[in-house]
């Protein structure tokens, strides 16, 4: 006796054949020419955020070439686009035994940011040593403050020669009245990016 076929049948079982291959295939598909690495927000694991006040502390990190002293190195964005904003203070928070060298009100153009990173950090002294969490409190030009547990990182890689805690460098001569970046400037990379992100001193 001969059976013959039902033409849908088949039609149907290699139809629902074919779309289970699509989906085996996709996520072949997705990791070959969509979701590029470069097309995501990156922001160095080490460092910490802080956007809680009108200003961004983006990446913070101390950078420490010895145990106890560092450079505190962050990028600060202004997120009012009309008004300038300073960094006032750089602190110990909560209770921390952190000495701060002294600085200038660092000045941030309106939409504007400034890289510690290239513009020379802060240093820092205390009781810590790489893979510490230090607390610090930065204080802005409007009374706002961000808090935050920073990262001790070591000087090497990523944040190689960005310790300038032990060079010759007198307080004075860190980050000052450093002009800021418009983000259609030359600082045009995210400023999360890498801790050397552009930025006009």
């Amino acid at each position: 006796m001969h059976l013959r076929r039902n033409p849908s049948r088949t039609l149907r079982r290699s139809v629902a054949v074919a779309l289970g291959g699509l989906v085996l295939a996709s996520p072949l598909l997705t990791s070959c020419g969509f979701n590029y690495a470069t097309d995501r927000v990156y922001t160095p694991a080490a460092g910490v955020n802080n956007r809680d006040a009108s200003v961004d502390v983006l990446g913070a990190v101390i950078v420490s070439a010895q145990d106890d002293s560092g450079t505190f190195i962050a990028t600060f964005s202004n997120n009012d686009h009309t008004k300038k904003a300073t960094v006032d203070t750089i602190t110990g928070g909560n209770g921390s035994s952190l000495q701060v060298a002294n600085f200038k009100p660092i000045s941030l153009d309106p939409g504007g940011l400034v890289n510690l990173a290239t513009a020379g950090g802060v240093p820092v002294s205390g009781t810590f040593k790489a893979g510490d969490l230090v607390d610090m409190t930065i204080t802005f030009g409007n009374g706002e403050r961000a808090d935050l547990s920073v990262p001790v990182v070591t000087d090497s890689g990523d944040y190689a020669g960005l310790d300038i805690s032990s060079s010759t460098a007198t307080p004075s001569e860190s980050p000052s009245d450093s002009s800021s970046a418009s983000p259609s400037g030359s600082a045009s990379e995210s400023p999360s990016e890498s801790p050397s992100a552009s930025a006009s001193e």
